[in-house]
């Protein structure tokens, strides 16, 4: 099946797809199109030198992340972060996707000299360069890998780096489970589905047509990192859902968005490499991962409830009133405060982590 979409592409990243179609056969799985898209050197939407963050489009960025939102949200995370260093006997932390910067130097400052090294894993040279700059102040504390070492000891954060992961695509139509690929025609980008033998990690009930995505990627990563992680924890804040919500048969058209200019679109096929695409992430899939690798679960809750087990209300009550304001978006339901979850991991023993003395919703993973 093939269905039409316009396709307004910056010309270097078109000759790379050009290139690996050919290589492919002439259709690309959409985990092998999204990270190209996301992550092709210089050209893709990570690594080319458009602006991503931002809080408003007037700056000429995308989206907002907590971290450009209000500073509150580092030091509120810092409390969960200066928790699990005491607990686990280090004093690194490691961030991956650190995105402008702003998170890492946030909590640099709010964790002061429990901090020994920053070690910062970010695939884009470009944003690299970024954080350099914006944590120049900071000197020889910050260090950036491309990849993982064979052991980390240290606390780990990845805040809205699990949902650019990339993901597969699959479709049940009549019955039938289809993957869903990208092709060319002519100078248009199409979808077009190929049978399959995926399926989603549990039945989707009911006989209708259903698009979903698999996160393969999500889990190896989870997966490697605790094979990685020899003392120490991992705490993840994106949007998603548990495994019941995020397959449920009402979800048929996936969660695969798109987001330029803080507009979002549901079309990855057009402006490939000028706009960020994302998928909702599994958490159970995520927690599954981590367990199945050794690590254990913390804790499971909402961004919301998280933010204030550790805080967050008396840190707003000091602040301006513009300020409030701001924070106060990352714990409003109809903003960041249920949307996003956030989910523990430990490597060394478990204990009872403050983000999650209240609320926790591991029962539901």
């Amino acid at each position: 099946m093939k269905q039409e979409h316009g396709a307004a592409h910056a010309d270097p990243i078109h000759r790379i797809i050009d290139a690996s179609l050919a290589r492919a056969g002439g259709w690309l799985p959409f985990d092998r199109f999204m990270a190209l898209a996301l992550y092709a050197p210089q050209v893709g939407y990570y690594a080319n030198a458009g602006r991503k963050f931002g809080t408003m489009p007037a700056s000429g960025s995308d989206f907002v992340t907590a971290p450009e939102l209000s500073p509150l949200f580092a030091q509120a995370l810092s409390v969960q972060l200066g928790e699990a260093l005491e607990r686990t006997g280090t004093d690194e932390i490691w961030e991956f996707g650190a995105g402008s910067g702003a998170l890492a130097s946030q909590l640099l400052d709010a964790l002061g000299d429990r901090v020994a090294r920053y070690r910062i894993v970010d695939l884009s040279a470009t944003l690299r360069e970024r954080q350099q700059v914006r944590l120049a102040a900071h000197g020889g504390k910050v260090e950036w890998l491309s990849e993982l070492p064979p052991t980390i000891e240290g606390v780990v954060i990845g805040n809205e780096v699990l949902d650019a992961m990339p993901v597969q695509l699959i479709l049940r139509r009549q019955g039938s489970w289809f993957e869903r690929g990208v092709i060319q025609v002519g100078e248009r980008l199409q979808w077009e589905d190929r049978p399959t033998l995926l399926r989603p990690p549990i039945d989707i009930e009911g006989e209708h047509d259903y698009l979903t995505e698999i996160h393969v990627q999500g889990r190896a990563f989870v997966a490697t990192l605790a094979d990685r992680l020899e003392r120490g924890a991992a705490f993840f804040i994106d949007y998603g859902f548990p495994e019941a919500e995020y397959f449920h048969p009402q979800r048929a058209m996936g969660t695969v968005m798109c987001h330029r200019g803080h507009q979002a679109d549901a079309d990855p096929l057009t402006d490939v490499g000028l706009k960020d695409i994302t998928a909702h992430v599994d958490f159970t899939g995520i927690a599954l991962a981590g367990q199945d690798a050794g690590l254990e679960v913390l804790g499971y809750t909402s961004q919301a409830r998280f933010l204030l087990n550790l805080g967050l209300l008396e840190l707003m009550a000091s602040a301006s009133v513009p300020e409030r304001a701001m924070a106060a978006r990352l714990i409003h339901e109809h903003e960041m405060g249920e949307l996003f979850k956030v989910i523990g991991f430990a490597a060394s023993g478990s204990w009872d982590a403050a983000g999650f003395a209240e609320g926790d919703r591991s029962h539901t993973l």
